[in-house]
């Protein structure tokens, strides 16, 4: 019988790889457990970060509001921005435009940046809510309110009907549709049926049944306030919408629809409840800018208004609220000033090279949008985004990029 014998030094030396595998299976849960806190230390980290932002977002927000609130009681001017100093009727009047324009711009949005709706006729709504509310106050002997709610009655069922027939298509056949109703509205609106709307010279407000504290210069100060509120109700009620369950649906339906469409869900469905609510928001603008303008005007009707928003939407970002609300806001400053620099001395005194284009405030917008379209993709809130943003961050925004690709693949 043999016996064999083991070697001491085999028994005190183990094998080399057995004791690369023994460390790598003590190691494996503690380094997998280091990783996973790490991960949570860096996801809760990034999430406090996040918190913080959307704090200071809102902070800033409400303390501009504050401001805004309390501009007709200030003494402030702006050489070159408002014609005199905040408390002043004139400035209190642009400063209400821009609000008005920039709730508009918002209504605008939420078919555009949030459903991916391009629509030629949005400016039907806004209309209908000027015209609407004027024949109805110049006809019926009803008070503001009543009849405000019976405006915004008309136009629910006009948003519906054209949104029921323009919904069946998409892209560019959904535009020229929505943009042949609104056409048809503005041809309308000139034909004076019944000498109820006053054609092209425009409908003058009926004040019998308004409220005093909306009538007259002095009060100028109300339709200012008056404005802010509509501005926040507007954008209350749009920021509800775009993160409400059908704002999650639409934004897919602007990536996807035909995804949508496979697990189950009614794009059409959701594409009309947001056209439906954008008409209404625009209609509710149009009737406070009835009552700041004292008269409607055919071009409230006209797709030039249409343009003009969307230019706003362009200029502040697209998809982006805030951008709605600062392109509206830059663009009606900017057309105002433009049109009293156009008729100052110093561009009559100017080369005819120079002359002419610069007295024409189309020319320079329009010279504006192309430059941001080109060289600023995001609009204004983009750049100031991508300005604020580290070199950290915009990697991380970047490899969430990629991630979101590679799992769409």
């Amino acid at each position: 019988m043999t016996t064999s014998k083991t070697d001491p030094q085999s028994e005190a030396q183990p094998n080399p790889q057995q004791a690369t595998a023994g460390s790598a299976a003590q190691s494996g849960p503690a380094a997998t457990t280091a990783g996973q806190r790490r991960n949570r230390k860096g996801q809760h980290d990034g999430g406090a970060a996040a918190g913080g932002r959307t704090l200071l977002k809102w902070g800033a927000g409400g303390a501009g509001v504050v401001l805004l609130a309390l501009l007709p009681l200030l003494n402030l001017s702006l050489p070159g921005v408002l014609p005199g100093p905040t408390y002043t009727p004139g400035s209190l009047q642009l400063l209400a435009m821009c609000m008005l324009m920039a709730a508009a711009a918002l209504s605008y949005h939420l078919l555009l940046g949030v459903t991916g709706l391009l629509s030629f006729g949005h400016a039907l709504y806004f209309g209908a809510g000027v015209y609407g509310l004027g024949v109805i106050l110049d006809t019926f002997d009803i008070p503001l309110l009543p009849a405000m709610g019976l405006t915004l009655l008309l136009v629910i069922v006009l948003a519906h009907v054209v949104g029921a027939v323009g919904l069946r298509v998409t892209g560019i056949p959904f535009a020229m549709v929505t943009l042949a109703f609104a056409e048809a509205g503005h041809v309308l609106v000139g034909r004076n049926p019944g000498q109820a709307t006053g054609g092209e010279e425009g409908l003058t407000l009926a004040t019998d049944n308004l409220p005093e504290a909306l009538l007259g210069v002095a009060n100028t100060r109300n339709l200012y306030w008056l404005a802010l509120i509509v501005l926040l109700v507007v954008f209350a009620v749009v920021t509800w919408v775009q993160f409400s369950r059908a704002g999650h649906v639409a934004a897919a339906v602007r990536e996807n629809e035909l995804r949508v469409r496979v697990i189950g869900l009614q794009p059409y469905l959701i594409k009309l409840l947001v056209f439906v609510v954008g008409g209404v928001l625009a209609s509710a603008v149009g009737m406070v800018y009835l009552l700041l303008q004292s008269g409607a005007v055919p071009r409230s009707l006209s797709a030039d208004f249409t343009i003009t928003l969307l230019v706003m939407v362009v200029l502040g970002g697209v998809g982006s609220r805030w951008g709605a609300i600062i392109g509206g806001v830059f663009y009606t400053l900017l057309d105002q000033r433009l049109t009293s620099l156009a008729q100052s001395e110093a561009i009559a005194g100017l080369p005819d090279i120079l002359r002419i284009p610069l007295s024409e405030p189309l020319f320079i917008l329009g010279t504006l949008f192309i430059l941001v379209v080109l060289f600023l993709p995001g609009g204004i809130t983009g750049a100031v985004q991508r300005a604020t943003l580290s070199r950290g961050q915009r990697r991380q925004a970047a490899a969430r990029q990629r991630q979101a690709l590679e799992n769409a693949e």
